[in-house]
């Protein structure tokens, strides 16, 4: 029995580890590495294992940094089965249905360019639109949680609600070969418990080794109840000196959190009822959507108002933008709108062009309420930079900045700590998911427990 790490090692994203057992290779994740343009070469590199003896890919959740590779891995020759949860096989296919669009028009874009200059050379898409549809075929059996799912001779999964976003799981594999026994835990992404709609992270109890995230192993996160009053604020604030609130915003579950709270502002009174709020992203609409007919998925109050009809996620004023030409138009509003629009990392998307035309206004807010990778806008908005550079335009950052962690969908030091502490005692403990610095302090928290942090491509026996 062996584990390879090929993704997330010593980095936030690009989740992607691969067991063999029994002659059987099933890889758990398939995400893309996000950051910068520069990125686009790790994306492309070789999976580090030959796609075509993969047998199973068990996806933990739908976000990009977790799903986002597994039309290349489909392209390049894998035929396996893959399996998931029902919310997950949705939110997938959604993610890497844009995800293709988007490198799709980015392959355009810089062919047009390169013609201008004289060049034969025209870039490809990392994966196309048919090729996301076509690996959505392989998508296999269903998972559901806490139910033993057979794969091989001697190797068994079963799937945890992780809490995280919608669907979202952390992977048990139980591990038989030649005489020896393993329970081996993947975490996939732990969620940030005590949040309204989802329920708590579950874990098996004792493992013999587990892979865990550490996206933020270094810090505490603001409680929730102050973390929805800061929003409150910045919105009231913005508003009375005449702005636009701007929010860079992940589709799958922040952008659903943000209206199920902007919701209850409105009707508690909290922030203007007049509110003008512009969800500007097509991927969340459709999020939006799939997040209505699941509601097995969430905490015991929610799944309950969900039966009965209710819409958690919809407040007066709330407009749905997903043409183009409607985002633009947003551009001429001077003050009193609300607008989310991914991408929550600000590498793309239409959130962007609202940058370009509320960042250098005082009167604005730009409100961050999910993590940002190193390299990326939001991350250097985030740190402070006076000047960023939007479209080939100096932009100088005016509006005022707010940073909002308690609404994180993931765990906090404390959490992940907790979280460990509820399987025993661990033979090994790989990190992952997490920056070198973060890594290596959240392993200072774990006494007596034997901690690796792989680098890329390594391989360790079980």
């Amino acid at each position: 029995m062996h584990i390879s790490f090929h993704g997330a090692d010593r980095g936030v994203t690009g989740s992607c580890h691969l067991i063999e057992c029994n002659g059987k290779k099933i890889l758990i994740d398939c995400g893309m590495y996000q950051g910068g343009h520069e990125l686009a070469e790790d994306n492309a590199a070789d999976f580090g294992f030959d796609p075509t003896q993969i047998d199973f890919l068990l996806l933990t959740h739908a976000h990009l940094d977790h799903s986002g590779r597994i039309p290349l891995l489909c392209k390049r020759g894998f035929r396996g089965e893959i399996i998931t949860t029902a919310a997950s096989r949705e939110l997938a296919r959604l993610v890497m249905l844009d995800a293709a669009h988007l490198q799709e028009e980015e392959s355009r874009y810089q062919s047009r360019k390169r013609v201008r200059h004289g060049s034969k050379h025209m870039p490809e898409p990392l994966y196309t639109v048919l090729d996301a549809l076509n690996s959505t075929e392989q998508f296999g059996r269903t998972a559901q949680y806490n139910q033993v799912l057979e794969l091989a001779p001697g190797v068994t999964a079963t799937f945890y609600d992780a809490g995280h976003i919608l669907g979202s799981a952390s992977i048990l594999l139980q591990l038989n070969e030649a005489g020896t026994s393993r329970r081996v835990f993947f975490s996939g992404d732990i969620g940030n418990a005590g949040r309204p709609l989802l329920r708590p992270p579950q874990t098996p109890g004792d493992v013999d080794a587990v892979i865990m995230e550490t996206t933020y192993g270094d810090r505490l996160h603001k409680a929730i109840a102050p973390s929805v009053e800061e929003l409150y604020d910045a919105v009231n604030e913005t508003f009375r000196r005449g702005g636009n609130v701007i929010i860079p915003t992940f589709a799958l579950e922040r952008a659903q959190e943000l209206l199920y709270y902007l919701r209850e502002g409105s009707e508690q009174g909290r922030i203007p009822r007049s509110a003008q709020v512009f969800l500007d992203s097509p991927m969340a609409i459709s999020a939006t959507s799939i997040f209505q007919h699941h509601p097995d998925c969430y905490d015991t109050d929610i799944s309950q108002a969900l039966h009965q009809g209710h819409d958690l996620f919809h407040l007066p004023g709330l407009h749905f933008v997903r043409e183009t030409a409607e985002s633009a138009a947003l551009n001429r509003i001077g003050g009193g709108a609300i607008i989310m629009a991914g991408s929550g990392m600000c590498t793309g998307g239409r959130i962007r062009h609202h940058l370009r035309h509320n960042l250098w206004r005082s009167e604005s807010s730009v409100v961050f309420v999910g993590f940002a990778a190193a390299g990326t806008l939001a991350r250097l908005i985030i740190d402070g930079v006076k000047h960023v550079r939007i479209f080939g335009e100096d932009i100088p950052v005016r509006a005022r900045i707010h940073t909002i962690n308690g609404f994180s969908a993931h765990a906090d030091q404390a959490e992940l700590l907790a979280w460990h502490k509820q399987l025993g005692s661990p033979e090994k403990t790989f990190l992952v998911h997490g920056e070198p610095d973060t890594m290596r302090q959240f392993s200072l928290q774990l006494h007596d427990t034997n901690v690796i942090m792989p680098e890329l491509h390594q391989r360790f026996e079980l």
